[in-house]
């Protein structure tokens, strides 16, 4: 690397990188690959993986002109909705794959992955969820590729299988601690089946622990309560507690012979991480969480704020979380009602989030 290219890494990003979490952007639209964007954010702003769902596919083809020669050939030639999403997100996605594999080259394997997610109204069906990560997986054909998969208690099942046939999964949609539980022990299960066959361990995960969204909830009870010391601090006493189990599941003998055998952890990664409260300081939700083995995967703006005046306050998702856990329970929040909540929303938005794009097609090919 030459002078003047180190002398335009951010200092603020390269420090979180190095802190143990890994800046990723959630956000794909086609001009950021085509403009060249994309490499120069890897380049010098230690981006080092991408994500997408239904909602940011949605404003991409919906939103922007990237799509307008994409969306005139559909129309010329009879292509259902659907068929239009899946061809423009999985060229997307292989694009951005393609630009993002000298990094998962360089990193190990552990780095530089891009996330395609399954049919949002899938996430109660776990053999069609995996019929679809199959085909997703066969379409884009590249191996820094992340299938998302919800983490719903039928999804626990197609995460496992997945694991076991060599898919590398993002596990979306996790609020609740017992639910990233059950998904890092389905990723356990999953390695341990593919080494007693003498498979490889170089399967990646990771499991996608959504954040503002709790905060949003939690808040708004706890002003009803008259709890407005509480305020803001739920959300991230409640990832704290998740890396805790990460911590404890990733140790040990059952983890120590599979990590030998060529096994990496699933990394807990922060999602949801742009704050919804103005009031919050714009980076709250990334400086709060930084902690080694961890993703943190931001919106652009949430990025740039961080690139700008962002900090990294030492391993801060170590913090112990009890003491709020407890303040917010003894004030009369229930966190798992809160958390049960939110993941049926969260479905619901991101089906509805799909429905309104595959009708945005629809008008705009005539479908």
């Amino acid at each position: 690397m030459s002078t003047t290219q180190a002398s335009r890494i951010n200092a603020n990003l390269s420090s979180l990188l190095r802190a143990g979490t890994s800046p990723w952007l959630d956000l794909l639209r086609r001009s950021l690959i085509s403009s060249g964007e994309l490499a120069r954010m890897i380049a010098e702003d230690s981006l080092r993986g991408m994500t997408s769902n239904p909602s940011i596919f949605e404003k991409a083809i919906l939103e922007s002109d990237d799509y307008d020669d994409e969306l005139e050939h559909a129309r010329g030639h009879g292509l259902d909705a659907n068929a239009v999403y899946e061809r423009i997100a999985i060229a997307d996605v292989r694009s951005a794959c393609d630009v993002f594999r000298d990094t998962w080259e360089s990193n190990g394997h552990r780095d530089g992955f891009v996330s395609l997610e399954v049919p949002a109204d899938l996430a109660h069906d776990p053999e069609r969820t995996l019929e679809a990560a199959r085909d997703y997986w066969a379409r884009v054909d590249r191996p820094n590729l992340m299938i998302k998969i919800p983490g719903t208690e039928e999804g626990v099942a197609a995460i496992e299988q997945a694991i076991y046939e060599g898919i590398n999964v993002n596990v979306t949609l996790l609020f609740a601690v017992d639910a990233y539980e059950r998904v890092a022990e389905a990723y356990l299960r999953g390695l341990e089946r593919r080494q007693a066959e003498g498979l490889s361990l170089g399967v990646a995960s990771v499991a996608s622990f959504f954040v503002s969204r709790v905060d949003t909830a939690v808040d708004e009870r706890l002003q009803a309560l008259g709890r407005e010391d509480l305020l803001g601090r739920a959300a991230i006493a409640n990832a704290r507690l998740a890396y805790r189990r990460f911590g404890a599941i990733f140790s040990g003998p059952r983890w120590e012979a599979l990590h030998r055998a060529g096994a990496g952890v699933q990394r807990p990664l922060w999602a949801s991480t742009g704050v919804k409260n103005p009031r919050y300081p714009d980076t709250m939700y990334v400086e709060e969480l930084v902690a080694p083995h961890t993703v943190n995967t931001m919106p652009l703006a949430t990025l740039q704020a961080f690139a700008q005046h962002g900090r990294v306050p030492g391993p801060s998702a170590t913090r112990d979380p009890q003491p709020d856990l407890d303040a917010i329970r003894e004030a009369g929040v229930d966190l798992k009602e809160v958390t049960d909540r939110l993941l049926a929303d969260g479905v619901k938005l991101f089906e509805d989030a799909m429905s309104q794009l595959l009708d945005g097609i629809r008008k705009r090919t005539g479908a």
